[in-house]
């Protein structure tokens, strides 16, 4: 079963399965999804952080503006890292920069999307509950599956599918989240991803992880 929370369309699939959790930490992030158009200072944090690497953006331009070079830039950057390359910092590609730029530490007062904080799993024979917080008040779900979660961005606006199975946590908006998933399999590896959403929709994601159930 499959949720779909987008605004537009063009979409691509990706398929990701990283090890680490984004957290909350005293580090310099991107705030808010970036796409072709858009300027700011959290554009040219964007261009600084491709430009460390040459083969990702050669001309290493820091101008504030999202233009053609920043969004090759961004299809660069999402291809080495596995994402469909679709030229715009969406809710994926937005979760793995942040990783990257501070080695999982995610934080940033002018945040538009809510921050996720580190969730904690206890595990049974057949379920599992998480706990986490976020930044500000937003509704949650989990998605979870024995096998690797497929994740799929829109290309403009908002928006991202996960396929697996999934628990809606709450429809209501609160900053302290927990979900316990039930009718597990025992001794089993599942992964997981967590989507919140605020009041004005903007949304957050944790790249996808793993947890195993007890015998």
């Amino acid at each position: 079963m499959s949720s779909r929370f987008f605004i537009g369309t063009s979409l691509l699939t990706l398929a990701m399965l990283f090890s680490s959790i984004p957290g909350i930490a005293h580090a310099e992030t991107l705030d808010r999804q970036l796409q072709f158009g858009m300027s700011g200072s959290d554009v040219s944090a964007l261009q600084t952080f491709l430009a460390r690497d040459t083969t990702i953006y050669p001309q290493g331009l820091v101008t504030g503006y999202f233009g053609s070079l920043t969004k090759s830039a961004v299809s660069n950057f999402q291809a080495r890292n596995g994402i469909a390359t679709v030229g715009r910092v969406g809710p994926i590609t937005l979760a793995a920069i942040n990783a990257q730029m501070n080695n999982g530490n995610v934080t940033g007062s002018n945040r538009t999307s809510p921050m996720i904080g580190p969730i904690t799993v206890g595990t049974t024979n057949s379920g599992a509950t998480m706990s986490w917080n976020t930044n500000e008040n937003a509704s949650a779900i989990i998605y979870y599956n024995t096998s690797p979660l497929i994740l799929t961005e829109a290309s403009v606006n908002t928006g991202v599918t996960i396929s697996g199975s999934t628990l809606l946590t709450h429809t209501d908006l609160r900053s302290s989240h927990q979900g316990t998933l039930t009718g597990l399999q025992p001794n089993t590896n599942y992964y997981y991803s967590v989507y919140t959403r605020d009041g004005s929709g903007n949304e957050s994601i944790t790249l996808p992880s793993t947890f195993q159930t007890k015998n």
